[in-house]
């Protein structure tokens, strides 16, 4: 009975370090990536329903973006938003990390799943813990977008992250929080069926055909595959998700769009095909070192904390 006890007690401590060391690694990989982040959002919200030949439409890139942010905002610009992106992570990477560990353990003790079956586990766990996110991947989209206020002279909508909760509260009800959860949730099935099944199987190739030892090499290998999938994949989700975030009802009433489905069918017919994979190099280029930064620490966390590999 005691061996009992002392055996629940055990996994509850070694579950609430790995939810600790999960946030941890996320403040590190967030705050390090925040930078590319915020380029892809405003380069995903550039030229938004505007036709392929609108004079006003010119054509842009991500290194344009983020030349005008620090431009017209100084260099502190480029983290417009960084708070509430750090207050998801607290909540949806320990969700998602811990949430996929146990549910692969569940399936299969020694981890030993075949690729869809990883998938199917990483893309429950990641839509799980964005749902739970989602109000705070809201604000982040908000905040950000209201640099293009600044740049044209207008007063931002939100003074910061708890001003931004209280207004979309008042103005749009509770549900408000939860605006675009459908985009959000799936762009997170999408991405973590890429991310952490293929982070998982890579670094597991790696270390059983000996390419590499379980060490930092591995990690980068695996991180580097890992965020290519789960970019393509998920761009197009990103894009609609971005865009059904950052509407905000007019005085009327009015919105932009008035479906997830509705937001990709306007998006293709007024910009093309190619609209739904706008931001894609930035979204690359943040998953690979995000995902370098996140598991390089997390692995290095675990290992000094005694816990296994993931």
């Amino acid at each position: 009975m005691k061996a009992n006890v002392h055996g629940h007690k055990e996994t509850r401590t070694r579950a609430g370090i790995k939810i600790l060391l999960t946030s941890l690694s996320a403040m590190v990989a967030e705050t390090s990536t925040f930078p590319i982040d915020l380029t892809k959002t405003r380069l995903q919200l550039h030229g938004e329903s505007q036709p392929l030949s609108s004079s006003t439409r010119r054509p842009t890139n991500s290194f344009r973006v983020a030349a005008g942010i620090v431009r017209d905002q100084g260099v502190s610009g480029l983290y417009k938003g960084l708070s509430p992106a750090i207050i998801r992570h607290l909540f949806y990477t320990p969700i998602r990390i811990v949430g996929y560990e146990n549910l692969r353990n569940l399936v299969s003790a020694d981890g030993s799943l075949s690729l869809s079956s990883k998938a199917l586990v990483g893309g429950i766990s990641g839509a799980i813990a964005q749902f739970v996110a989602s109000p705070a991947d809201l604000v982040k989209v908000r905040m950000q977008a209201d640099g293009r206020l600044i740049n044209k002279g207008l007063q931002p909508r939100y003074k910061g992250p708890f001003d931004a909760f209280n207004k979309i509260v008042a103005m749009e009800g509770l549900g408000g929080l939860w605006k675009g959860v459908l985009p959000n949730v799936q762009r997170a099935f999408l991405v973590n069926m890429g991310e952490l099944a293929c982070y998982d199987h890579a670094k597991r190739f790696v270390i059983n055909n000996q390419i590499s030892d379980d060490n930092i090499y591995a990690h980068t290998l695996a991180s580097i595959m890992s965020g290519l999938s789960a970019t393509m994949l998920s761009c197009p989700a990103d894009v609609v998700k971005t865009r059904m975030m950052n509407q905000a009802a007019s005085k009327e009433g009015n919105v932009m769009y008035k479906s997830s489905y509705d937001c990709l069918v306007k998006t293709v017919k007024i910009e093309g095909l190619t609209a739904l994979w706008k931001g894609f190099f930035p979204t690359w280029a943040r998953l690979g070192p995000w995902q370098f930064f996140f598991w390089v620490s997390y692995e290095k966390f675990r290992q000094i904390s005694g816990l296994s590999s993931f």
